[in-house]
């Protein structure tokens, strides 16, 4: 039986695949994971789904939208094999189902499950498949929960000191991100170079597609709202200056870097319930750090799994 606990914000951004019924295309084999395949139907699948969830990439390149594609799909079909074989039948409760529906559907401008229905019908997207691509992320995050929860650590002591020390206007930011890693610190100019020109010709979601490692890449990089007590110093610091649609020089976490944009900034006047900002707090702390647990165990998976590209 799977524990029956609040879903994690890190649950956020799943992989989907659409149902189609194009008989021309060629259906060719293209990775084969282990005992399970991925074709060429399931990558151009994959590519409607892009384009459809984040229409500003649509007029990029095609083979570079294809490259995302791969890549995802491969992403997915990996969780999928790791999550069989420490599960035995799994399900994820419909109510929790219905929640990270919500979440997606609300970042791209719809308000109700009806509206996202018709969405997907418009874009050639069977909404059962839909649903068992969220259940694969769901499952995946319900893993990383389990084996990595007792390692997780949160200051309380910390996190009161940041409430306290707000005023009683509270700033929130609406972001989007991109993590990235690599192998030796002298590449990091060079590679946020390579973020920046991309960012600069195609825009902040192909670069998320495109460079992020997070699960949040696949609705190019956005996040929900988030207020400034949330965020740890480093972050609050690269953002403070920062004006709608600037983003910030790669920021230093663990498991890798982050470069934030600021998408919009609200403040609003609050009166501070500490108990109930505490305990959002360590919700978002605690989120983070099965992020960066969840980053790691899949690098390993992969390393693990016998992958061959045909």
């Amino acid at each position: 039986m799977l524990k029956k606990k609040i879903f994690l914000i890190f649950s956020g951004l799943i992989f989907f695949i659409f149902n189609t019924s194009s008989k021309s295309l060629e259906n060719k084999i293209l990775f084969k994971v282990e005992n399970q395949i991925i074709t060429s139907l399931d990558v151009n699948n994959e590519y409607k789904y892009l384009v459809a969830l984040n229409p500003r990439i649509k007029n990029s390149k095609k083979d570079d939208i294809l490259k995302l594609s791969k890549r995802s799909v491969l992403h997915e079909k990996i969780k999928k094999i790791e999550i069989e074989k420490n599960f035995n039948n799994p399900r994820i409760p419909q109510k929790f189902i219905e929640q990270i529906l919500k979440t997606v559907y609300s970042r791209i401008g719809l308000n109700n499950l009806d509206d996202f229905k018709k969405y997907l019908i418009s874009n050639n997207i069977d909404f059962e498949n839909v649903k068992n691509k969220l259940e694969i992320e769901a499952l995946w995050n319900e893993l990383i929960l389990i084996k990595f929860s007792s390692k997780v650590k949160i200051d309380k002591k910390k996190l009161r000191k940041r409430i306290r020390d707000n005023n009683e206007f509270l700033k929130s930011y609406l972001l989007s991100e991109i993590s990235f890693e690599i192998s030796n610190l002298k590449e990091l100019e060079n590679k946020f170079q390579e973020i920046s020109k991309v960012i600069n010709d195609k825009g902040f979601d192909f670069a998320a597609l495109k460079y992020s490692v997070s699960s949040t890449s696949n609705l190019g990089g956005k996040l929900d709202w988030i207020n400034e007590n949330s965020l740890n110093e480093s972050i609050k610091v690269a953002i403070n200056d920062l004006e709608i649609n600037d983003f910030t020089k790669p920021i230093n976490v663990p498991g890798g870097f982050l470069i934030l944009q600021i998408n919009d900034i609200k403040k609003t006047k609050i009166e501070i319930d500490i108990v109930k900002e505490l305990k959002k707090l360590e919700n978002f702390e605690k989120n983070n750090q099965l992020n960066q647990y969840s980053k790691i165990y899949f690098n390993k998976v992969k390393k693990d799994l016998k992958i061959s590209e045909l």
